[in-house]
């Protein structure tokens, strides 16, 4: 019998069966996430199958992140239905302002190795940067854990993704998420878990393999899980809500594939409108004009993006005349850090207009939203028709140095071309 991937350890553990990929299994959650994109109607739902009472609290968070702050009368509403029931069930909620629910599970400590950990939110494949199991739910089966505290689940194949070399300067885990995009394909991974390995791994900071368990859904996989190691140790130390053990995979684990990608090979990528796999060199796209640039979200809203993007604007000089800079932090420890450390008043003092912690501009559903014929480049993970609320933009996909590169020349731009 062949030896497993992390991914079937995990459900093993938490089904206690022997979970092999293509097995149905019933799982206890650790943890699970509720944003008020998903939160209202899982309430729904539970009232619908007779829900008297959450199983256990602690295991459930809601967020209020997606419409932050509430742009409408009904969404106010929908935020104080949430706000009542986490009072009544003793859930945890994150208010308005605290930031994306990804990124607070990450802050407080709730991914840990070897968890199964989900959110009916389809960017929950986040955690699996802390060697978690972690994916996107429906907001049926988030009521159903609520009421139950588990969840069936199909046991993905494995893709195992070998990285190896050192990132050049000037290319960043973006580049590598949006050059894996375009080796796979939007769907090259459907209900799969890519399973990274190599060499390179460990040179990648927790914030880095954030990036890129984050835009494994945007090639269709289930998950993505990275081996723990001192990084996500030191991450957790003093972080973690409760005592974990790391998994690895067996030596003779099944990969249904198995690629490569060297780091030192690559150059800063970009995903051209409207497709987050139409990925190609950023010299094919230099020159384009942009209007809009947009740092945040749960892809590139943290501390190391920002700070990335800031040298690169320092070194320009600031933005060029005509082009909207929105900075949204990923939560408010992030804005908080940005503003001890001087970015934030570099943003300010460069005229960016800065928005509340959370999605924001992200999904359409709040902040800055681009007019008809604007081009804008983002750090986000999506660049889909109306994705940013309107349907008549053209959204493209870069680094936050790139982003920043684009925003300091009018026009997307080679950030090695700019940076000192």
């Amino acid at each position: 019998m062949a030896g497993k991937t992390i991914s079937e350890k995990i459900l093993s553990a938490k089904s206690g069966e022997d979970a092999r990929a293509g097995d149905v299994v019933v799982c206890r959650v650790d943890c699970a996430l509720a944003t008020d994109g998903s939160a209202p109607m899982a309430l729904d739902y539970f009232e619908a199958m007779g829900g008297q009472r959450v199983s256990d609290p602690r295991r459930i968070v809601f967020a209020l992140d997606h419409y932050a702050p509430a742009p409408s009368r009904n969404t106010a509403q929908l935020h104080q239905r949430m706000r009542e029931f986490a009072a009544l069930h003793g859930v945890t909620l994150f208010e308005v302002g605290e930031g994306i629910g990804h990124q607070l599970i990450v802050e407080s400590g709730r991914a840990i190795p070897g968890s199964l950990v989900l959110g009916a939110d389809s960017h929950s494949v986040t955690y699996g940067a802390l060697n978690a199991f972690a994916t996107g739910i429906g907001s049926s089966d988030l009521a159903a854990i609520m009421i139950a505290g588990r969840i069936w689940l199909r046991v993905p194949e494995s893709i195992k993704v070998t990285l190896t070399g050192r990132l050049p300067v000037g290319v960043y885990p973006k580049d590598v998420a949006l050059a894996l995009a375009g080796l796979l394909g939007a769907d090259g991974a459907t209900y799969q878990a890519l399973e990274f390995a190599g060499p390179a791994v460990r040179d990648l900071d927790l914030e880095d393999r954030l990036v890129l368990a984050n835009f494994a859904v945007e090639m269709g996989a289930k998950n993505a899980i990275f081996p723990a190691d001192d990084r996500t140790y030191a991450y957790l130390d003093g972080r973690a809500a409760a005592p974990f053990a790391a998994v690895a995979p067996d030596a003779g684990a099944h990969y249904c594939r198995e690629i490569s990608l060297a780091l030192d090979s690559l150059a800063p990528q970009v995903a051209l409108p409207h497709q987050v796999d139409r990925v190609t060199g950023i010299a094919n796209a230099a020159g384009t004009a942009v209007q809009m640039v947009y740092l945040g979200t749960c892809t590139g809203g943290r501390v190391r993006d920002f700070h990335q993007a800031r040298d690169v604007l320092r070194a320009a000089g600031g933005i060029a005349r005509g082009v909207q800079l929105v900075v949204t932090p990923a939560s408010r420890t992030v804005l908080e850090t940005l503003m001890r450390d001087g970015t934030l008043a570099d943003f300010i003092a460069w005229g960016a207009v800065v928005g509340t912690p959370g999605c924001g501009s992200c999904c359409g559903t709040c902040g800055a939203i681009p007019g008809d014929g604007v081009n804008v480049i983002s750090t986000a993970n999506r660049n889909f028709k109306g994705r940013m609320g309107n349907g008549q933009a053209a959204i493209y996909l870069a680094s936050p140095a790139s982003c920043a590169a684009a925003a300091a020349r009018g026009a997307i731009a080679d950030p090695r071309e700019v940076m000192p």
